[in-house]
């Protein structure tokens, strides 16, 4: 089992804390949200000089890598795992990628659907923001362990579209959601982001070491706690009128 899987999981579960119930030791030392740093470069010096930033993982951008340089690199990480990007690469690779003692892959729809079967490793799905509502439901359905929120790249901010990309995703969705942060960020824009629903963030390796040791500090001082209720599957009910799911029921039930 993927350990970024299990930690992603875990926060998940622990942040949609019922009302009424506290939450456990382990989740109130843990972290509001997963800090992952993309290693853009293609040096082992890059894994090195963050290596002592306490990230919850790294995510390996450069899809070019060679075998010797990945598998040095997790050598570096040593208990920190680590992912691969593996945007419509073959299954060929992605095994190369997890023999090589990868933790997770980010895919996206292209990739080989065998991926799919592979419970040796993590999978997070890469979807992009404007995706018909219908087919966010259907990753439901999906054996992946999460969904990474793809962006453009160029923003300088947390806008407000970030925050309704992240709160219409965790309302359809039932998957821990991961995405990357601008290039600086507050810790009011983390929270936004926290309490939009958002798991992780990707942040990219070219900061300083200092910018990196910040932000994680900055994600340590976030709230714990419940932020309401996933996206949960309903079941298609009789209803006058038409048919509801049952949750939806359940909503007009408390009117």
């Amino acid at each position: 089992m993927s350990k970024f899987v299990d930690k992603l999981q875990s926060l998940s579960k622990s942040s949609t804390t019922p009302i009424g119930f506290h939450p456990s030791v382990s989740e109130l030392k843990s972290s509001a949200v997963l800090l992952v740093v993309g290693l853009s470069g293609s040096q082992v010096k890059e894994a090195k000089i963050v290596a002592d930033v306490n990230a919850d993982a790294w995510l390996i951008l450069d899809q070019g890598l060679g075998a010797r340089s990945v598998r040095q690199i997790v050598k570096v990480a040593g208990e920190i795992p680590v992912g691969v990007f593996a945007k419509g690469i073959s299954e060929e690779k992605i095994n190369e990628f997890v023999g090589l003692g990868c933790d997770f892959v980010v895919f996206d729809v292209k990739v080989a659907a065998a991926i799919l079967h592979k419970e040796e490793v993590g999978k997070i799905l890469m979807i992009e923001p404007l995706l018909d509502q219908g087919f966010v439901r259907a990753i439901n359905s999906l054996d992946v362990d999460g969904v990474f929120i793809s962006s453009r790249g160029e923003d300088s901010f947390v806008a407000v579209e970030h925050l309704l990309v992240c709160r219409r995703f965790v309302e359809l969705l039932e998957k821990p959601i991961v995405m990357t942060l601008p290039l600086s960020v507050t810790q009011a824009e983390l929270t936004n982001l926290w309490q939009a629903g958002v798991d992780g963030v990707v942040v990219s390796s070219a900061q300083s070491v200092e910018t990196l040791a910040e932000l994680k500090k900055t994600i340590g001082d976030l709230p714990r706690g419940g932020r309401g209720r996933r996206a949960k599957v309903g079941v298609m009910i009789p209803h006058y009128g038409g048919f509801v799911t049952t949750e939806e029921d359940e909503d007009e039930e408390e009117i």
